[in-house]
């Protein structure tokens, strides 16, 4: 199956928001307990908000299979924040977290964009740390009581030599 990669499209949003959801109900469990996977699911984001989100400025990457079917999505906001790197269940161990990666980090690289930086959860580490991000810290927080850990990570971002050749 071949995978290709583009920008949020109006009408994207249910399809996202489901398939987040698909992806902490069945890869959550690896690394986190049931409590934690429903306090995640509790707390992730409706259909509402990508399109917010994609009207204030957020790089949605998407990664479709051969029909146009979202199968993994990541998110950048101008402040190099990636939010979000999603990948549906039945897609993963494909490489497509590794291009979706990728491709925000060309973006942030062609938009002067100097340091990407997320909050990566246990499951999405590994794929972080092989796309160059750097671990920096464990973080401890809580979602309706339900304490959860992710990683403080950041990658940082060569700059265009804009320069022109004047010789």
């Amino acid at each position: 199956m071949g995978y290709s990669i583009r920008s949020f499209e109006e009408g994207d949003a249910e399809a996202l928001a489901e398939l987040g959801r698909a992806a902490i109900g069945a890869i959550g469990p690896d690394a986190y307990s049931e409590e934690q996977v429903e306090a995640w699911l509790s707390n992730f984001a409706g259909p509402e908000v990508y399109q917010a989100q994609a009207d204030a400025g957020t790089q949605i990457f998407i990664a479709t299979d051969d029909h146009e079917v979202p199968v993994a999505y990541a998110m950048l906001e101008q402040t190099g924040h990636l939010d979000h790197l999603y990948c549906h269940p039945d897609h993963t161990n494909e490489g497509i977290a590794s291009s979706l990666l990728e491709t925000a980090a060309l973006y942030a690289k062609y938009h002067g964009i100097t340091h990407l930086f997320t909050e990566a959860s246990e499951i999405a580490k590994p794929a972080f740390e092989s796309a160059g991000y750097t671990a920096m810290k464990k973080r401890t927080f809580e979602i309706e009581g339900v304490e959860i850990t992710n990683w403080a990570m950041v990658k940082t971002i060569e700059p265009v030599n804009r320069a022109k050749n004047t010789a």
